[in-house]
């Protein structure tokens, strides 16, 4: 089988590569001539752990293929993937704009039967929109089926959850479309991965309602240590014997600064969107989106009260992506909060392992160090924001040694209170 993915991004290039990797013949096709070039020189633009190896070996293997030619891809699939951003309006709403404009194309050079396959996240109603959209732009009448199929993959993890996923969803009216996805996705018959054949409009909602309940977990942990720093309990403990409960399970009960990336607050704002758009109410989401603001503020507050006041105060930061394995800055809670640790006069200088770069362009004004001791040389205050794995085992009497006050607000509760004690650091976590 033929099939095209449109969008080489993120999500396009994890799910243009795993399917060549399931022996699928695939072009992705992307209108940014240089991100094309250097993919057909073999430079990934994204930091994604083993997505370098699966894309060297299938474009060997002829399987994988990029270009800008959209007719020609179009022209030679008969399943054509839609994986171009939907960013964020001002009023958080999905802007459609590249989707739209990609399946005009598709419309355009349509040349037979195909099934039109939207992998990015989408409003409610997307894909009857996109049906009338190709009827209305094709030169020719053909034939064509709308799927939803959302992805669930996690940046850092991408590889495993594509190839090893918890459930495939297919949002379909059309039976021929569904056929041909079952076989498209035969290769994980073999671990049995539950697919789910849905509506077009419920799997669309599946997406950000899923993305919406992690959030909602995390900002709930998150409220529950706050309360835990009032009461002088560990919510480690809480959130341990939470998680025992099957009904409430373990994942995504770690308090921290909040969530970020490139998903839960553009998904979560865009479902109080499509709520609205529909006349109805989401107030849980709404307090979801409202908690993970507020806890950004609060670790500046945490982070101000251990150093004594931030004004001409040195802090050292360790991490910058929204989470480990990722070199992804988007809605990074490191930006907001050292963004308010200038403002309030501090001198920020960071270490992450990989997004340095991407900081960078986000962050221009703090200095960047070499390693994690670089950062914390003439420290006053030094600040754990992303729990990557190499910042958990720390020689902490070398960072002790080089700090100017043995001051540390663990943000990610890495280590534990009573050890950092013992070493002679004032510590704080989160909810500890």
């Amino acid at each position: 089988m033929n099939i095209a993915v449109i969008g080489a991004g993120y999500v396009g290039l994890v799910t243009g590569a795993c399917f060549a990797e399931f022996g699928v013949n695939v072009t992705c096709v992307d209108v940014d001539a240089g991100k094309i070039a250097r993919l057909n020189d073999g430079q990934i633009p994204i930091y994604e752990p083993g997505l370098d190896q699966i894309v060297v070996k299938n474009k060997q293997a002829g399987r994988l293929s990029f270009t800008t030619d959209t007719r020609a891809a179009v022209e030679q699939s008969l399943v054509i993937f839609l994986a171009v951003g939907t960013p964020p309006r001002e009023d958080g709403s999905a802007d459609l704009r590249h989707v739209e404009e990609a399946a005009r194309d598709i419309a355009r050079y349509m040349n037979g039967y195909k099934v039109v396959v939207t992998k990015s996240t989408v409003p409610v109603g997307t894909g009857e929109h996109l049906r009338r959209l190709i009827s209305e732009h094709q030169k020719g009448k053909f034939n064509f089926g709308i799927v939803s199929n959302p992805e669930f993959l996690r940046e850092g993890a991408a590889i495993d959850d594509f190839m090893r996923p918890d459930r495939v969803v297919i949002g379909s009216r059309d039976e021929a479309a569904i056929a041909i996805m079952r076989d498209l996705y035969r290769p994980l018959y073999l671990i049995e991965t539950p697919v789910v054949i849905t509506s077009l409009e419920a799997a669309e909602l599946t997406k950000y309602a899923s993305n919406a309940f992690l959030a909602t977990k995390i900002s709930f942990i998150n409220e529950v240590a706050n309360l835990c720093d009032r009461i002088g309990c560990d919510v480690h403990d809480v959130a341990r014997a939470m998680g025992m409960d099957n009904r409430i399970g373990r994942y995504f009960l770690h308090p921290g600064p909040g969530y970020g990336g490139s998903c839960f607050p553009k998904d979560t704002t865009a479902l109080l969107s499509v709520a609205k758009e529909y006349g109805s109410e989401c107030l849980i989401v709404g307090a979801a989106v409202e908690v993970n603001l507020r806890q950004r503020q609060r670790m500046v507050e945490k982070i101000e009260g251990l150093a004594g006041g931030l004004k001409g105060k040195k802090v050292a930061v360790l991490g910058l992506s929204f989470k480990p394995e990722t070199d992804d800055m988007r809605e990074a809670p490191s930006v907001d909060i050292i963004r308010a640790l200038l403002e309030r006069g501090a001198e920020v200088r960071a270490y992450d392992p990989v997004a340095s770069e991407q900081a960078g362009k986000a962050l221009p004004e703090i200095e960047y160090a070499l390693d994690e001791y670089a950062a914390a040389e003439g420290a006053d205050c030094l600040v754990f924001m992303t729990e990557w794995n190499q910042f958990r085992a720390l020689d902490m009497g070398r960072v002790k040694g080089l700090m100017r006050q043995p001051k540390v607000a663990d943000l990610r509760n890495i280590y534990d209170p009573e050890r950092m004690r013992e070493l002679g650091f004032e510590y704080v976590g989160v909810g500890r």
